[in-house]
């Protein structure tokens, strides 16, 4: 249990005054911290959320849209990365497989900004204002992650150290998988100091526990260069010595048994005819019995002596089970291109220029994602940089039939959003011609949307409640993943009364409903579309209707609550921000509940609805029928 958990349950306890509470907590606050200690430094965009709340808002003339009904979503998000976490508290919270991030290396030399200002080597501050940099983005990257989920965070020697320290804290010790490195830098040093050739890559789980770590595929197939009579269904093989001497109490007397040759000899483990201590067959005797009648036991003679070896085969395991023999993944990474100097060329032969300093290669990131992802993972960089993340996950579907999504964010800096990051998967979708003439076809089975961060107050007057609600609707598709929008039950909705939207394939419906004034005209068109139970075939109807105090509405859509699935907004948002935006120090604060009157409420007339005379008399209709008792 951490303070904030303790000073709540405080403030629960009967039977002490206010001020006893008060001192309680004052004297919790005031115990020492031990380990990683440094000064909290706020930020602009922190300071920025004291009083505003970011939401999402599509750029899209950006989007970049595939004809398969089927490709994935990916999203590139313009903006701060801390207000692009707030954000994706809502759409993603608990969502996220694998998150992957290349946060400045702090090394001094400009490459860490802090509040639009480089932090140089003499700033006195400058660890503690990256520990409180990573410190409080680690803290949303954690939410967001899915119960499975695992975190990959390069760095250097220069915040190694403090880095592990501060993951232990966040993650806790007991998640910590392990720390891959990987060789950044190649060549030769022909100085009298060391070079330092290798960087690092912190990898973290969720819950290490529930974590499945994929195998690696054996790519070296030479080595199995045996075969026999079973070759078509066991394939190659290679011959390893039954025997092995074994030390302490991994011996095992049951397994110091003697086995018959083809010659009569008797012999046992270490090659001897007599029985020696410390040596093991690796089989047991019924094993080997059985491995003899199906041709998993070689016999060997040479120059008058036997040795004993088992067959193991690239297609089968040791019992006969077809298998697609892998390897453990290990924590040093010795992969082919796999530098800085190829991250850099993979780059200039996208844009056929140097476009950004020090990209990770496309080979660490494929590896990473190999490691963990499922063909259906979440994948997260908020540190996007040249977008080497979506690059990766975007080869990888093309390789394994995947539908993995991937989620970019950056802020547009020297227009390296708009410029780099954007430009780079543009061209990586559609294709590209590298300097040298060759062309590059695209990955075409990929949809890329691009989105900015904007504001919205943090006072509940009804007011901005409607303005966050509108502009939520962006977010509302990428929670959802239903992005076309369309006609509702075949008719042209008035925007600023609702909107309909569904997925790519419309196995996915979402409708957000802006005036709960025109709830009873839309149910009146849901029973139409649900009268006969066609549309339950595709799940239940996300409904989102605006509401100042949490209300869903739940009696005036009781006659399709069975096809329908609510939810009131935008209280939805603010229950999601609550715990990750900074404490707001006004008296009127985000969970205050609003008790303006909404000076906008007003009636909506059927005909307000339908943006056409032709839907116009479709509500008319539609009225004299409610009127009337039919349904």
């Amino acid at each position: 249990m951490n303070k904030y958990e303790l000073a709540k349950k405080i403030n629960e306890l009967e039977g002490l005054t206010n001020d006893e509470k008060s001192e309680l907590i004052k004297l919790l606050r005031s115990q020492k911290k031990y380990g990683l200690v440094w000064e909290d430094k706020p930020e602009d965009a922190e300071q920025r959320m004291v009083n505003e709340q970011p939401v999402l808002v599509e750029v899209p003339e950006r989007a970049i849209l595939s004809d398969d009904a089927e490709a994935p979503n990916h999203i590139l998000i313009e903006g701060d990365n801390l207000e692009a976490l707030t954000a994706l508290s809502y759409t993603h919270a608990g969502k996220i497989d694998v998150i992957y991030i290349d946060p400045p290396y702090n090394t001094g030399n400009k490459d860490f900004v802090y509040n639009d200002s480089f932090v140089d080597k003499e700033n006195g501050y400058r660890y503690s204002m990256w520990l409180s940099f990573m410190n409080k983005r680690l803290k949303i990257a954690k939410n967001l992650l899915s119960e499975k989920g695992v975190i990959f965070i390069s760095c250097d020697d220069n915040e190694q150290a403090p880095l592990k320290m501060l993951c232990d804290e966040i993650f806790s010790e007991a998640n910590f998988f392990t720390n891959l490195i990987w060789q950044s830098t190649p060549g030769s040093n022909t100085g009298k100091t060391i070079k330092t050739v290798t960087e690092y890559v912190l990898m973290y789980a969720k819950q290490k526990v529930l974590v499945d770590i994929n195998s690696k595929p054996v790519e070296d197939t030479k080595k199995y260069k045996f075969s026999d009579e079973y070759l078509e269904h066991r394939g190659p093989y290679i011959p390893n010595k039954l025997d092995r001497r074994m030390t302490g109490s991994h011996y095992s007397e049951a397994l110091n048994y003697p086995i018959q040759t083809p010659d009569g000899t008797m012999l046992y483990p270490g090659c001897s005819t007599e029985k020696q201590e410390h040596w093991n067959w690796r089989w047991s005797k019924q094993k080997v019995e059985w491995g003899i009648s199906n041709g998993f036991i070689l016999f060997n003679q040479k120059n008058g002596k036997w040795a004993i070896y088992f067959k193991q085969y690239l297609n089968v395991d040791n019992n006969d089970v077809r298998i697609e023999r892998a390897l453990p993944y290990q924590n040093l990474v010795l992969e082919d291109a796999m530098n800085a100097a190829r991250g850099t060329r993979e780059v200039m032969d996208i844009f056929s220029e140097k476009k950004f300093d020090y990209p990770k290669p496309l080979s660490l990131l494929t590896f990473i994602l190999k490691m963990v992802s499922k063909v259906d993972s979440q994948i997260l960089d908020f540190f996007a940089g040249s977008g080497t993340t979506l690059h990766a996950t975007m080869q990888l579907n093309a390789e394994d039939g995947g539908h993995r999504q991937c989620i970019l964010v950056t802020n547009n800096e020297n227009g390296i959003c708009e410029n780099v990051t954007y430009e780079r998967n543009r061209r990586v979708i559609q294709g590209y011609t590298t300097p040298k003439g060759e062309k590059v076809p695209g990955l075409t089975r990929n949809n890329l949307r691009y989105y900015k961060t904007k504001f919205v107050s943090r006072d509940k007057s009804p007011k901005n409640l409607r303005n966050l609600m509108a502009l939520s609707t962006d977010m509302l598709c990428i929670h959802n993943d239903t992005y076309i929008e369309k006609p509702f039950v075949g008719k042209n909705i008035n925007n600023k009364i609702a909107r309909y939207f569904e997925s790519n394939d419309g196995s996915k419906r979402m409708l957000v409903i802006y005036r709960a004034e025109a709830i009873q005209a839309l149910v009146e068109l849901m029973k139409q579309e649900f009268k006969n139970g066609e549309s339950k075939e595709n799940g239940k109807l996300m409904v989102y209707v605006f509401s100042p105090n949490g209300y869903a509405y739940d009696d005036e859509f009781e006659d399709v609550a069975d096809y329908v699935s609510l939810c009131a907004m935008p209280d939805a948002v603010l229950n999601a921000y609550r715990r990750v935006l900074p404490k707001k120090r006004q008296a009127q604060l985000l969970d205050d509940v609003a008790e303006e009157t909404d000076s906008e409420a007003r009636t909506v007339e059927e005909s307000d609805l339908f943006q056409n005379q032709t839907y116009t008399m479709a509500a008319s209709e539609i009225k004299d029928n409610r009127e009337g008792g039919d349904e």
